[in-house]
């Protein structure tokens, strides 16, 4: 992409930030911009694994919708041993809010190997392998681990539908490419470019057609 093509996109991606922030969402750009991997803790770590599961393959208002009341049956996410407390009656409490036995139990499984490990050595372990260590965790994948990493600090673009469409049209090599070179000429987080892209995917189904014409122009 020339120069040219480079400042059309900039300006299509600060016309994107500014609907967000006028949709009411620049509070989730500034949490974006404020997580701290440095300051993760447990009880956000349980959070935002879960939230992650619950989230793979759906959309994100169905899974707000469930969470605050799985949020009560996990003990507001305290800690792996209060939830592996009675975790079986825990367990069927939480299918009769979201009837999905995999995905309820790869949050008990979250917790049993938070418990086995330590939070420290988890912590030490995603610090150090990252997208590698975090596959590792039940119900993970290769692309909700970005979206993962994304949530508790680490400072990448996941390659969700919405980007990869976004990426192909601008004939970027990746999502990471992509967020990259916005994030160069902005200064954003590259996880905060990231979120504008999604957000701005979300709330206007003609997300392609402004990111297509600055390929023809």
């Amino acid at each position: 992409m020339n120069l040219y093509r480079i400042d059309n996109l900039i300006n299509a991606y600060l016309d994107a930030r500014s609907v967000i922030v006028d949709s009411g969402y620049a509070t989730e750009m500034d949490w974006q911009e404020n997580v701290s991997f440095d300051k993760l803790d447990e009880s956000t770590f349980l959070r935002e694994i879960s939230w992650v599961i619950l989230s793979a393959g759906m959309k994100e208002t169905v899974i707000r919708k469930k969470f605050i009341e799985l949020t009560s049956v996990f003990c507001n996410w305290r800690s792996s041993e209060e939830i592996l407390r009675n975790y079986k009656a825990r367990l069927n409490k939480a299918l009769r809010i979201f009837n999905h036995l995999q995905k309820i139990s790869a949050i008990i499984s979250v917790a049993k190997k938070v418990k086995k490990e330590g939070f420290g050595e988890i912590k030490r372990r995603i610090e150090k392998d990252k997208i590698e260590y975090l596959i590792s965790f039940d119900y993970i994948g290769p692309v909700t681990a970005y979206h993962l990493a994304k949530n508790i600090g680490l400072n990448v673009a996941k390659p969700d539908r919405h980007l990869m469409r976004i990426t192909q049209a601008l004939k970027f090599e990746n999502t990471t490419d992509l967020c990259n070179t916005i994030s160069h000429f902005t200064g954003d987080k590259v996880s905060v470019v990231d979120l504008v892209l999604w957000r701005y995917a979300t709330i206007n189904k003609n997300y392609l057609n402004d990111f297509n014409s600055l390929v023809a122009t």
